[in-house]
């Protein structure tokens, strides 16, 4: 097994190489005068089953390196080539909200299935779409972060109290709090543009004696997380912790969330951010090796 760090994946390649006690490189790129990129991979991948590793936060610059790689590789002789990126790209534009809009969400699992054979994330962004196989044709594994989140919650918060700052959380939500043996919660969200959002509780539900955390999948722009955490101050129910698995914030939304009462801010390791907390190297790791054990027993 090979795995290639793609632009920006190094710290991703470099702990799923330790785990999976294989080689580690990084592609070769070279960004021509015209705007166009050149991808070199400079290690042998003839017979060997080769990873692309690296998250598709910021995509339109990743994707093309991604697919020169991955049919550079299958030239070259590679058996099989499978992409591990934490956090999906796309996934959000799952229906057309206003006529005339693509489906970016299926454009771009068509883009990446023809030139890969398997694809491991962590917690898409699925809603109307229930499971990757219904757009993604290729062999797919669903890293899940909520026992990795729950596992920290019990080490680092003695009594927690989760709650979702919308509909859309709560299936995240409930199984941290199964998994973490807590109440939880989710409030109720009205979205008036991507800067604009009202938070209301939408439950009687207090646990006055326990500490908040406010979990979500992705934390953006972080104005959701802000009106939930300004909420839970101006209510009375305490300063939040306030976890995201995916961290597309940037630090002027991290230090506003702070500053409105938050105690801490962070996330998992999907994307590489100043907050990341909680490692999912050794759960990407896994679903690598079931997948590449999965294509030699068909092989057999």
């Amino acid at each position: 097994m090979l795995v290639l760090a793609l632009p920006g994946g190094e710290p991703l390649a470099a702990g799923l190489a330790s785990q999976l006690r294989c080689d580690c490189a990084s592609l070769q790129l070279h960004r021509f005068p015209d705007g166009e990129t050149g991808v070199r991979i400079d290690v042998a991948v003839k017979g060997r089953c080769v990873v692309l590793a690296g998250s598709l936060d910021q995509p339109d610059g990743k994707t093309l390196p991604l697919i020169f790689a991955a049919d550079a590789a299958r030239e070259l002789g590679a058996l099989q080539v499978g992409l591990v990126a934490p956090y999906l790209a796309y996934m959000r534009q799952d229906k057309r909200f206003k006529p005339g809009e693509a489906l970016s969400s299926r454009s771009y699992a068509r883009l990446l299935s023809a030139s890969l054979d398997f694809l491991v994330t962590v917690d898409p962004h699925l809603h109307r779409i229930h499971s990757l196989v219904e757009i993604y044709p290729i062999r797919t594994r669903v890293v899940a972060a909520a026992p990795l989140i729950a596992r920290w919650l019990r080490s680092h918060v003695e009594a927690p109290w989760l709650i979702g700052p919308d509909r859309e959380s709560e299936q995240w939500v409930a199984e941290v709090a199964g998994l973490a043996g807590a109440p939880w919660t989710v409030l109720a969200k009205t979205r008036r543009g991507d800067r604009d959002v009202g938070i209301r509780l939408a439950s009687r539900e207090r646990w006055p004696d326990r500490t908040p955390v406010l979990l979500d999948d992705i934390i953006s722009t972080g104005h959701t997380m802000l009106a939930a955490t300004q909420l839970l101050k101006r209510t009375g129910l305490g300063a939040p912790l306030c976890i995201g698995v995916h961290a597309l914030f940037d630090a002027e939304a991290q230090q506003q969330l702070l500053e409105a009462g938050a105690t801490r801010v962070l996330s998992c390791d999907t994307i590489t951010h100043p907050s990341n907390a909680i490692r999912m190297a050794p759960l990407l790791a896994r679903a690598v090796r079931e997948l590449n054990a999965d294509d030699k027993e068909s092989r057999k």
